[in-house]
């Protein structure tokens, strides 16, 4: 069972919105903007992406298209964003993984960074619960990437058939799996998330 992690096993705006002013700020340098109009540019580039590949964009994408080091957000990232400040356990969430984990291998499949993961693993109380932990540092290609989706089934010794991948963002997260022969499953929130198990095995948390 792959997980997204952001959106997926937690949700938090404030959180989502300090990652995009962090951004957002990387790009106002870069450009020699404000913070604000480097917002607007970010927001345009997302859109004319969307339109030109049929699917939405993610936030790394834009800022590469406009010229951002991908390596470079993603340490300003780690460096500044305190997900501590946002999250909490949800308890509902670890018993759901805790149940998965004794019948499946769970792993995370991620856009974010090592470091910033870790935290946000640690402070929503899911550490230590994944087999396998992959994040952008890995392949340093954002989801969706084939050549990178390819490389990490071969690297867990999977199938696309033997495989579940969940996700809040179907363009992202998903469609590619669910091309390529994996089962997906789309929760953009805790609460769609949770029947997971009962979907599943008919089980009740």
């Amino acid at each position: 069972m792959v997980f997204d992690l952001d959106g997926t096993l937690y949700v938090n705006n404030d959180l989502g919105r300090e990652i995009h002013l962090c951004a957002c700020r990387y790009i106002a340098e870069l450009k020699g903007t404000t913070v604000a109009e480097a917002g607007e540019l970010v927001r345009e580039t997302k859109k004319k992406l969307s339109a030109a590949n049929g699917i939405d964009s993610t936030l790394s994408h834009a800022c590469m298209e406009m010229g951002g080091d991908l390596k470079e957000i993603h340490r300003r990232f780690a460096d500044e964003i305190m997900p501590e400040q946002f999250l909490s356990i949800d308890e509902r969430v670890v018993t759901l993984l805790q149940s998965l984990g004794s019948k499946y291998e769970l792993l995370i499949y991620t856009n974010n960074n090592r470091p910033l993961s870790t935290r946000i693993m640690e402070a929503i109380g899911v550490a230590g619960l994944f087999r396998h932990i992959l994040t952008i540092e890995d392949y340093w290609q954002p989801k969706p990437d084939r050549e990178t989706l390819e490389k990490i089934y071969l690297a867990i010794g999977r199938k696309p058939a033997e495989c579940l991948f969940i996700g809040d963002r179907y363009d992202i997260d998903l469609r590619l799996p669910a091309a390529l022969g994996s089962t997906v499953f789309l929760a953009k929130s805790v609460e769609e998330l949770l029947p997971l198990n009962k979907l599943l095995h008919g089980e009740d948390l």
